[in-house]
């Protein structure tokens, strides 16, 4: 077993010029946990500049930075250099994180870590890891990507040798005094009150027309508005009780606490919902409000749908007939939409409520979710301001006493 404590050998050498030179073993352990020890020699400074006390203090902290965790009994010891970044990265970090990621946050995260970080560091030793070069890292990324791109892969980085400081896979966490660099202006495009008025006039599928008003008018992320259930819908107000990705069901997952509130639904987008409740071919209350049918090992069953999908095959087409760019045509430009609009009738604590940005958690009375009436009238507002002297339309279902119904919803303020 090495020494609990080691100086090292600090002695002269040179002929023309007398330098100082340390000695001292360096305590390695590879990727498999296999220990060894190897003698290490550096050059201290000369002997003009450098007293012996102060050669004998450049080795000691020589010795500190160069044995970074700890050995039985209290001795240093460091990983060798076959300890990479992306082995790391692979075989450490992802394992200890990927269980408090939602599916999303998991497949999106993995791939930027990949993309961004892994690309530029893979093959470097985590313990010669340094702050200037990991600025210069970020420093790249800043002049080609976006905001959002660099600020993850800043936040990513950090994370990683945090936990690999904590590991003791590194001596000192290089990361602490990373800063984020400038980045490009982002645009953040919403669609206006004309394109959103042609684009819910020229969608007659009720289902489409059901879908896509839940996400112009309710604000609802892409996952929770796919993971609906008909036991979801109580007459006023949406109740997620999971989140969909990628047409996989994950029950009582969502983003955040505030996220299980309740979501309030505008008066003239309820007829819509009702409607394509009574034209849905499974309204049962387990049933997913928007599904299509599975593939594969789940062939015969209904799966949620996928967001892009059903927007580039259903929507996008007629937006492009509207000359509406499909850039526009995302969950998150919704979204943001009615964020940006709500500043004009209701309040920003309003606003913060319809987006379930607050952090409030709602436990055992969830079921009993009430909306506030000045939430209620400030989305009422924005949706009749929207579509005031217009009609939406959708195709003719049949109502439980046999009659056709027409979807009609003329809107005036």
């Amino acid at each position: 077993m090495a020494m609990v404590y080691q100086k090292g050998t600090v002695y002269l050498k040179g002929t023309r010029e007398k330098k100082w030179y340390g000695k001292f073993r360096v305590y390695l352990q590879d990727k498999d946990g296999k220990e060894s020890e190897k003698t290490r020699k550096v050059v201290l400074g000369p002997k003009a500049k450098m007293r012996k006390f102060e050669a004998e203090a450049r080795l000691q902290q020589i010795i500190r930075q160069n044995n970074g965790g700890m050995l039985e009994g209290g001795t240093e010891m460091a990983f060798d250099d076959s300890v990479t970044f992306d082995w790391f990265v692979e075989n450490r970090y992802f394992p200890i994180r990927e269980g408090r990621w939602r599916p999303a946050t998991k497949k999106t995260t993995e791939f930027e870590i990949r993309r961004y970080l892994v690309s530029a560091l893979g093959s470097k030793p985590m313990r010669t890891l340094n702050t200037f070069e990991l600025q210069v890292v970020l420093n790249k990324l800043a002049q080609t990507y976006s905001d959002s791109v660099v600020r993850h892969a800043y936040v990513n980085l950090k994370s990683i040798l945090k936990t690999a400081r904590k590991l003791k896979f590194v001596p000192e966490n290089p990361g602490e005094d990373l800063v984020m660099p400038d980045t490009k202006t982002v645009e953040k495009p919403t669609l206006s009150t004309e394109q959103i008025v042609a684009l819910v006039s020229a969608v007659t599928d009720t289902h489409d027309l059901c879908l896509l008003c839940i996400g112009i008018f309710c604000g609802t992320r892409t996952s929770e508005v796919l993971g609906l259930q008909w036991k979801s819908w109580l007459g006023d107000h949406l109740l997620p009780f999971g989140t969909a990705h990628e047409g996989q069901f994950f029950a009582g997952k969502l983003k955040t606490g505030a996220s299980r509130d309740a979501i309030p639904v505008p008066e003239p987008i309820r007829k819509v919902i009702a409607a394509w409740h009574l034209q849905c071919e499974d309204p049962s209350p387990e049933a997913f409000m928007f599904a299509t049918f599975g593939r594969g090992d789940r062939l015969g069953s209904d799966v949620p749908r996928h967001g892009k999908n059903f927007l580039r095959w259903r929507i996008h087409p007629i937006a492009e007939k509207l000359k509406i760019p499909t850039r526009l045509i995302t969950f998150q430009v919704m979204r943001r939409t009615l964020g940006t609009d709500l500043q004009k009738y209701g309040t920003l604590k309003d606003a913060q409520r319809i987006l379930r940005h607050a952090d409030i958690k709602t436990t055992g009375n969830v079921y009993m979710q009430a909306i506030p009436e000045s939430v209620m009238m400030a989305i009422n507002k924005r949706t009749r301001a929207v579509l005031k002297g217009r009609v939406i339309e959708g195709k003719s279902v049949t109502v439980p006493n046999g009659s056709q119904l027409r979807l009609k919803e003329s809107v005036s303020c």
